[in-house]
């Protein structure tokens, strides 16, 4: 959260930002109630698949900075990142992309974005362990947010533990091998909860309506992401699902962060989404059953998968 506010304080301070409204619960109450009242900063929401209404909302002269997710926490749209850009650019207005779902998998920069920002906490950490982020973005804007006396790294403090920096290095060499896991792991369990009629969703399935966008997109060797999430329809049979999948089969662990070697279940709309209310999660697609999956690698895939499946067997679908 620190990377968001330093990332956009230092860009439009009494400014306007469009943002998706598909967006973690915690950046969209960020932008919706602390940045309008500590910064002045209004926040418009689009629907970020819509290029035309995204077009529409930037205000030239006025809306300094696009805001999204390359992957969407938790419904899984992706975003067309070198379109948003080219008319994020048109305008003058920075685009800032948060690619806390994709690290490896896509490359924003490479793809038009200005600034990419990360909760390292989660994949580049991988043990679910640390607390971190990271704003990475032009030698011009980091200085800025470094700037003695009027820098928001500077003035608001969330400077890295030299502790957990050190830890980081030595975590960042074998991130590719992780993500590629991750990925593959998260595909095969996807295609196999499809088949047996499970509401799936994931952009590495063919029937995800960002699938193309997202093999034109994504960097071959590391996949379609580690996340999937499955609609259990209902709050009460979300919880049934995980509740079987943590104490009955030890498949994973409910719990809200993600990227961690061992599988993690959330139902979003009652945790990582809770900021945003009833009409706010109906415009964003996240139903009251949706069970957020971060795939992890512990384990062999067909011993983790049988876990699964004698899970899914005793859920009546």
């Amino acid at each position: 959260m620190e990377s968001c506010v330093g990332c956009c304080s230092s860009n439009c301070a009494g400014g306007h930002v469009v943002a998706s409204q598909t967006l973690y619960g915690g950046t969209h109450a960020l932008l919706t109630h602390f940045l309008p009242r500590a910064c002045n900063i209004t926040t418009s929401f689009v629907d970020i698949r819509d290029l035309e209404m995204v077009k529409e909302a930037i205000v030239e002269g006025r809306t300094n900075v696009l805001y999204f997710e390359s992957i969407s926490n938790p419904t899984l749209t992706v975003a067309n990142i070198p379109e948003l850009s080219r008319i994020a650019h048109e305008k003058g207005v920075t685009v800032v992309v948060d690619n806390t779902f994709a690290p490896l998998v896509l490359s924003p920069v490479k793809l038009g974005a200005d600034v990419v920002v990360h909760s390292i906490s989660k994949y580049i950490s991988g043990a679910a362990d640390i607390i971190a982020g990271a704003v990475c973005g032009p030698a011009s804007l980091v200085n800025s947010m470094m700037d003695l006396h009027q820098g928001s790294l500077m003035l608001l403090g969330p400077t890295m533990n030299p502790k957990v920096a050190f830890e980081l290095a030595e975590r960042l060499p074998h991130l590719g091998l992780r993500m590629k896991e991750h990925c593959k792991r998260a595909l095969e369990y996807g295609t196999r909860m499809t088949k047996l009629g499970l509401k799936v969703m994931y952009p590495g399935l063919e029937d995800h309506p960002d699938h193309v966008l997202i093999k034109s997109m994504a960097n071959k060797e590391y996949g379609y992401g580690g996340i999937l999430c499955v609609d259990m329809e209902t709050e009460e049979r979300a919880n049934r699902l995980m509740n079987v999948l943590q104490n009955f089969t030890q498949f994973g662990f409910m719990a809200v962060s993600l990227g961690y070697y061992e599988t993690l279940m959330s139902c979003s709309g009652s945790s990582t989404s809770s900021e945003l209310n009833n009409e706010e999660k109906e415009l964003a697609g996240i139903s009251p059953g949706l069970v957020r999956m971060s795939i992890g690698y512990n384990g062999s895939l067909e011993q983790k998968w049988s876990q699964l499946d004698k899970a899914l067997s005793k859920m009546p679908f």
